[in-house]
């Protein structure tokens, strides 16, 4: 065997010892939710794995695409935030933006927008080098992920039926979120566990 040969051979045996950690750390329907730690708008760290025993709502956001406006300019998000947290639930909004892109902001620009959209999450989360949504597979702003008390993902996918950004369409919407987390709260199976989500792709870098 030439010494080209052995490290061609090296590589391979290290791609087929990383490959199942890679499989296992992505987030699928009934599946662990991989655990992650970001910052808030705060500058206080949250840890996935900390809100074992909750059910978990991972909303991605960008304030600056319709779609999230759509649901952020009717009430509608913040009426789902409000309504769920109300009932124990913990809902991280998190944005994937890099800096320089659509949708980032400093801190304290976040920290206002909240305040000015009456926003509601638990937390809004940092992911500038789009670690955790790249893990998740998120692709939109919004994208959804609901998860159990167990630590599993049993939703994923749009906010609703209706892909749009006109603020009407929001009452007549089949939200696919507000019906997981009320099937997860009285301990049932999701009946929808998986959508196609709509919206702004997510700005990573």
């Amino acid at each position: 065997m030439t010494i080209r040969t052995r490290d061609v051979a090296a590589l391979a045996m290290a791609a087929a010892l990383t490959a199942p950690t890679t499989a296992r750390a992505a987030a699928m329907v009934g599946q662990p939710a991989p655990d992650f730690t970001l910052v808030d708008s705060n500058g206080a760290k949250h840890s996935l794995s900390e809100l074992k025993g909750k059910i978990v709502v991972l909303e991605w956001v960008n304030f600056e695409c319709p779609f999230v406006g759509k649901h952020y300019g009717s009430g509608n998000m913040q009426k789902l935030q409000k309504a769920y947290t109300g009932k124990g639930v913990v809902w991280l909004s998190i944005n994937s933006s890099a800096e320089g892109n659509q949708g980032y902001f400093a801190p304290d620009k976040i920290n206002a927008l909240i305040k000015e959209k009456g926003a509601a999450p638990t937390a809004y989360l940092i992911d500038a080098d789009g670690t955790v949504g790249r893990t998740y597979g998120a692709k939109t702003t919004p994208h959804m992920f609901v998860v159990d008390p167990k630590g599993s993902i049993v939703y994923a996918g749009g906010i609703d039926d209706t892909p749009s950004t006109d603020q009407a369409d929001v009452p007549k919407a089949r939200n696919f979120v507000s019906a997981a987390l009320d099937e997860a709260l009285a301990g049932k199976p999701v009946t929808t566990a998986s959508s196609t989500p709509y919206g702004c792709s997510v700005k990573y870098r």
